[in-house]
């Protein structure tokens, strides 16, 4: 809001909150809420309505006071938390709640003009005079249209002197009301627990707890009125949080003894009576003196709802949330040089009478009271957020506690649905609604907010924390906490894939792209730059891995390092994966030089020979079990199962070939298809394919003319034969899919 003049200090934001916290309710609904709740049930409510505002105002105190509060107030300490999507899913339905009340608190002036309107009728007009004279909208589209005439034409500085005057004429009724009194009054009859119930015979009908507390809660909400000021306050870290808070005390304080004064001064047949305007009866002079209070109040109030209503939405539009640039243009157009959202206010002028011609205060009380949960119930929950995140930027002057942050985020949650379930329903839906809406035409927008960055963290640090501090028990599974190695990541990207399908459902991956040299700026700023082509990568195909990049002077020494590395969720890691080309013999050579240092921890060990063809159309999976590397065999079957369990793999079916001489055949035939049958083996007998192998034949031929088709062969290899025979023993399979060999370093138990 560049060239906007800021010249408001406390004292608006104050005289905006208190004014709206004593506005159409106080005069209109209360003594409908002590009639048919009795003193003490009212008391009930008041605390209830208080557990909300109260953590609420505290939230906005703390966090005002950590970050500078721009235009648009509410919307921009929601949005700037939780991100522009889903700020701006809360901010529009915060910016429904503010235009509603406009309409609210003019429904409610209008009530104010039943006395005058009473007595011209006893002149007996024509009858559509009368007619007239009973629609709310007579005044409330007159009194609309004049207020947002102002709001354009003189701004907020008018609306903010208007303040003044209303706030000492609502003084002035408040002080009639409290100093008046009653035959009732007189006669002692107050009773803190009587309500309309122990009167039958008045015929007022009695209505439940929380349809009354939806009705009443309005009365409560004013506190944040003066936030949507934000953008014209001197000082926004210093007048918020003091002109909310104290405003929410002292409304507070007021409607205890406004509570107080209704139940000793008038029946509960009389305050529960709708038709009547209660306070008058009881207020000295209060025939004339409550109905220019309450005109005074709800003016006032819906002149803060429409002083902050229109600054919301202008401040949504100037984050470019709406589909088109057209829209956003218009809506964010301000007018002189206050920066008045002169196009906001017209829009926030058709929907106010769109609810105006509903006439129904109640119904629209109701309505509101739901909106305004969602916006303080997010509130309250970016405080507690804060909180749990530990970020240190986070440093606010005045400081909420956590646990109240959180009661109050779960009481508007949980108090929705009490008050209105369908309501609740409906507000949940509309949420929903907008949220996709707002994702689709902001995908620029989604990244995830700081604020839940942090919260994770934390989430994640103190898990880690735990379970390595956890007791070590016998692992009754065996989990895949992989650590993956390559330099030809952007070549090759079968151990990618590969990593990304084992974590994606069952296990933990750690891929980390290997880049050869000293670390230099130069190297680091290329590391960076990999990392995030990886990420982009990791985005695209979905995948539940952790990516990173190390700078190592050789592969021996890349080696020492990823082996070291902790493992992810509190656990260690237990499986190596590295890879070569078959076209590449420099590579498969840097594996074996390095072989020793690779068993020098007890990691199970996978090595990829990828080839031209890589993992083919995913459908048929090799694993091949030979006596002399049986060990293997339970490892192999269990990762086979577990690339499976990705959906690129869905419909695969794996076949074991089980290779044994003529003398184990029996033997081993028995073992597997026990195993099977006793559900140790996740697989099914009729892929298991048994094969007698003969001292003449050459078993690399015989893997060969069976694996030909297979787009990923499984074959287990011991490290004494490795130290034995060198490269030979994975150069001898000329397969045109990828090859994946296994080496357990012990035998893992299928349970």
């Amino acid at each position: 809001m560049g060239g906007v003049a800021k010249k408001f200090n406390t004292m608006p934001v104050f005289f905006t909150a208190i004014s709206t916290i004593l506005g159409a309710i106080m005069f209109l609904r209360f003594g409908f809420a002590v009639g048919q709740l009795g003193f003490l049930g009212t008391i009930v409510i008041i605390v209830i309505g208080h557990l909300v505002t109260i953590p609420t105002a505290m939230a906005i105190a703390e966090i005002a006071t950590n970050q500078k509060v721009e235009g648009g107030g509410e919307y921009y300490i929601i949005s700037r938390s939780f991100g522009l999507v889903i700020g701006s899913t809360i901010g529009i339905t915060l910016y429904l709640s503010q235009a509603i009340s406009v309409a609210f608190y003019i429904i409610a002036f209008s009530e104010a003009f039943t006395p005058l309107f009473q007595w011209i009728d006893g002149f007996h007009p024509p009858a559509w005079v009368s007619w007239l004279l009973a629609q709310k909208q007579t005044i409330g589209i007159p009194a609309l249209l004049g207020l947002t005439y102002i709001m354009l034409t003189k701004g907020a500085s008018l609306g903010v002197k208007t303040l003044y005057i209303v706030v000492a004429t609502l003084g002035v009724a408040l002080v009639a009301f409290f100093i008046g009194t009653t035959a009732y009054q007189s006669s002692g009859q107050f009773d803190a627990t009587a309500t309309v119930l122990d009167f039958p015979e008045s015929g007022i009908a009695p209505v439940d707890f929380f349809t009354v507390f939806a009705i009443i809660f309005p009365a409560f909400t004013g506190m944040t009125a003066g936030v949507g000021l934000s953008g014209d306050l001197k000082d926004p870290g210093k007048s918020l949080p003091l002109g909310t808070l104290s405003a929410t005390l002292a409304g507070m304080v007021i409607y205890l003894f406004i509570a107080y004064k209704l139940a000793i001064a008038a029946s509960p047949v009389d305050l529960a009576d709708t038709s009547r305007l209660v306070m008058s009866d009881i207020a000295w002079q209060g025939h004339w003196l409550i109905p220019i209070g309450l005109a005074a109040a709800t003016i006032s109030s819906a002149l803060g709802s429409i002083m902050v209503a229109p600054r919301t939405l202008q401040a949504i539009s100037r984050d470019r949330i709406f589909p088109t640039p057209f829209l956003n243009d218009l809506l964010s157009k301000g007018k002189g040089a206050s920066d008045e959202p002169f196009n906001a206010s017209l829009i926030t002028f058709m929907l106010a009478a769109a609810f105006i011609l509903m006439g129904q205060l109640d119904g629209v009380a109701q309505v509101i009271s739901m909106f305004f949960m969602v916006t303080y119930g997010s509130l309250c929950l970016i405080s507690f957020l804060n909180h749990f995140a530990a970020d240190p930027s986070y440093r606010p002057s005045f400081r909420s506690r956590w646990y109240i942050s959180l009661f109050g985020a779960i009481v508007c949650f949980g108090l929705m649905f009490f008050m209105n379930a369908s309501y609740a329903l409906l507000a949940i839906l509309l949420l929903f609604l907008l949220y996709f809406i707002i994702a689709y035409f902001n995908k620029d927008k989604k990244s995830i907010a700081l604020i839940f960055q942090g919260a994770i963290f934390q989430f994640s640090r103190q898990m880690q924390v735990f379970l390595q501090k956890a007791d070590k028990e016998a692992a009754r599974s065996w989990r895949p906490s992989v650590v993956a190695l390559s330099k030809h990541t952007f070549d090759r990207i079968g151990p990618f894939d590969l990593l990304r399908w084992i974590a994606h459902k069952y296990g933990f991956g750690t891929y980390i792209h290997f880049i050869p040299g000293y670390l230099s700026r130069q190297l680091n700023m290329e590391a960076k730059a990999a990392k995030n082509r990886l990420i982009r990568m990791a985005e695209i195909s979905s995948s539940k891995i952790y990516i990173d990049t190390m700078i190592s002077p050789s592969y021996q020494s890349a080696i020492a390092q990823i082996i070291q590395l902790p493992g992810m969720a509190g656990t260690d890691n237990n499986l190596l994966l590295l890879e070569y080309s078959r076209h590449d013999p420099e590579g498969l050579t840097q594996l074996i030089d390095n072989f020793n240092l690779i068993r020098s921890v007890d990691f199970d060990l996978a090595i990829l020979a990828s080839s031209d063809r890589g993992f083919g159309i995913r459908k048929r999976i090799h694993i091949w079990i030979t006596q002399q590397d049986y060990r293997n065999a339970n490892l192999m079957i269990l990762l086979a199962y577990i690339l499976m369990g990705h959906k690129e793999w869905a419909g695969a079916e794996p076949r074991v070939f089980a290779y044994f001489t003529e003398d184990m055949m029996e033997q081993e035939q028995n073992r597997l298809l026990g195993l099977i049958q006793a559900g140790q083996l996740p697989i099914s007998a009729h892929n298991v394919v048994f094969l007698k192998r003969s001292l003449d034949t050459n078993p690399h031929e015989v893997i060969i003319e069976k694996s030909r088709d297979a787009d990923l062969t499984l074959i287990g290899f011991l490290t004494e034969t490795v130290k034995k025979m060198g490269a030979r023993i994975f150069t001898e399979y000329d397969l045109p899919g990828n090859i994946l060999f296994i080496s357990s370093a012990e035998e893992i138990e299928l349970k």
